[in-house]
This record gives C-alpha cells, sequence and structure tokens, in this order.
C-alpha cells in the first residue's frame, strides 16, 4: 500500500499540546496525528464489508484494556467492544471517569461506556453489598438478551473485579456464557519502557501483591534466578524498598506509576523510596543471576 506523504500546519498552541501528550504517552506526533484522522473518517470501506460477529445474548465478556496507553489496546478488545450490547466499567462515583474508561474513551471514542460504582474501603460490608448491585444490573442486562462488555485494567484474570463480577453473576444466572480477553499487564509495560528483560533462559517470575506475608516476599527475593514482580505497593514502597535492599536487590529494582497515564513516572525504587507512590504502581525486580550462558568468543 503506498504511503503519501502531506503537511499539516498546526497552531503554536496546538503544537505545543502534541508534542507534551506525545512525549508522556510515548508516542509519535505523527502517530497520534494519523489516530486522529482514522477515528474521525472513520472505517474504511473494506473494514467494514469484513464481517463481524454478532454479540451473543446473555453473554458476559471481561475485556481486558492494557495498563493505560490507547494504542496497547488489542485489536480482539476492540472487536469485543464494538460488538457488545453494553460496555460497562468500574468506578468509585458515577461522575468519575474511571481508568479503564479513560483508555476505551481514547483508542475508541465511538463506544459508550455505562459506570458501575464498586466501593474501594475497607469496609467489607459495603464492598459486598456495592458488588452484589453490579452484579444484579448486569444480570438484569444479560436477562434482556445483551451481550456485556466489562473493561478492566491490564488483564480481567489478574487481580481484577471482573473475577468477582463473573463470580456473582453466575450464581445469579448458572447458565452464563462467560469469556475473558486477555490484555497487557502494567508490568509488561512497564519492562519495555524501562528496558528490563523479564526473564531469560531458566530464570522464573512470581508476581505478588505488595500486601502478602513478609514471608512469602523474602522467600521468594531470596532466589537469584528469580524475578519479582511486585503490584499495589504505592503506600509501602519504603517497606518493599527495605525487604529489596535486605535482598540486596535495591539498586536494579524500577518502579512504575500510573503507565501510560498522565503523572507517569519510571524510576528507580531506591530514589523514590522515601515518598509514597500511587495505588497503579509496579516494581520489577530482575532476577540477579541465571541469564543464560555467555556466549564463546572466537579467536
Amino acid at each position: 500500500m503506498p504511503v503519501l506523504k502531506t503537511s499539516v500546519y498546526l497552531p503554536e498552541g496546538l503544537k505545543r499540546r502534541l508534542a507534551r501528550f506525545a512525549r508522556d504517552h510515548h508516542q509519535s506526533e505523527a502517530e497520534l496525528i494519523r489516530q486522529a484522522i482514522e477515528n474521525r473518517l472513520g472505517p474504511t470501506e473494506e473494514e467494514t464489508s469484513r464481517p463481524v460477529e454478532p454479540p451473543v445474548p446473555g453473554r458476559l465478556v471481561g475485556i481486558g484494556v492494557g495498563p493505560g496507553p490507547a494504542d496497547l489496546l488489542t485489536t480482539r478488545a476492540l472487536t469485543a467492544l464494538r460488538r457488545a450490547d453494553r460496555v460497562v466499567a468500574p468506578c468509585t462515583s458515577p461522575d468519575a471517569v474511571g481508568r479503564a474508561e479513560a483508555i476505551v474513551r481514547e483508542a475508541a471514542p465511538d463506544v459508550a461506556v455505562e459506570r458501575m460504582v464498586f466501593v474501594m474501603v475497607a469496609d467489607q460490608a459495603a464492598r459486598a453489598d456495592a458488588l452484589a448491585e453490579v452484579c444484579a444490573r448486569v444480570s438484569d442486562y444479560l436477562d434482556d438478551g445483551d451481550e456485556v462488555g466489562f473493561i478492566t485494567l491490564g488483564d480481567p484474570n489478574v487481580y481484577s473485579t471482573v473475577s468477582s463480577v463473573m463470580a456473582g453473576v453466575r450464581a445469579r444466572r448458572p447458565h452464563t456464557t462467560v469469556e475473558t480477553i486477555p490484555g497487557i499487564m502494567a508490568f509488561q509495560a512497564l519492562a519495555g519502557a524501562g528496558d528490563v528483560v523479564l526473564t531469560d533462559e531458566q530464570q522464573s517470575m512470581v508476581l505478588l501483591a505488595a500486601n502478602a506475608s513478609t514471608d512469602a516476599i523474602e522467600t521468594e527475593l531470596a532466589d537469584p534466578q528469580r524475578t519479582v514482580i511486585i503490584y499495589k505497593g504505592g503506600g509501602r514502597i519504603g517497606a518493599v524498598a527495605d525487604r529489596l535492599e535486605r535482598a540486596a536487590r535495591l539498586d536494579r529494582a524500577v518502579l512504575g506509576e500510573l503507565i501510560g497515564m498522565p503523572g507517569e513516572r519510571i524510576t528507580a525504587v531506591a530514589d523514590v523510596r522515601d515518598r509514597p507512590a500511587s495505588y497503579l504502581s509496579s516494581v520489577i525486580s530482575p532476577a540477579p543471576q541465571g541469564g543464560g550462558p555467555t556466549p564463546e568468543v572466537t579467536r
């Protein structure tokens, strides 16, 4: 397919905004302009002529929308978003745009998103009541014959509200068909942005929550051939740094916060151990040993 060059003249203020947005989201200005034009013009005749799978009445689909950047949303996820009769998103307030919704707004502005409120405080009864309300609403839509797409940051099968919603819906509708569409995880985006090799040769990798037991985390950190990834550690970054230091791993550990979102920060854990980070933070401690054999040098 030939590529035709063209020139676009932008006001100075718009140029500055474009440059800032491109820098913050790790995309080129040309790519952002192309995406904006494609969104404005809509799909091509060839794309609209392709057969599209119809929605399945009563199916609940958990859709991973990635860690933040719109261009990390998969083609399969976009197809599911546009196929669903209803797309719903978790939020903390009816008037607050959640992270998952913000990604969909940028990647697929033609998709309408309905918010469903989750309680994210320590009160277990309040959390359970909110979850029950969400499951009841989703079940009603499925009873009406809708296919419902439930969006979530990252992947729907890893630290996601999707699993709780699916369990609650199936408790009400045991015959419900469910499906999940994988999403790119924040630690994968962080590894790419931070030039971190996660595993190589015989190394292994483990994903833990920062509130896991001290023994569990320290046992994994003690294995020199294991890469340790820690989620949900923003408010505990000092304690995480202390554990990394005791395991002689602090010097190579990297923190990624709000990947692809406003306020993104990618830095060494040692440099921020004295300040809190966002809940949406990932820490990677690469395996210190076991990266495979050293290539022989031919003389």
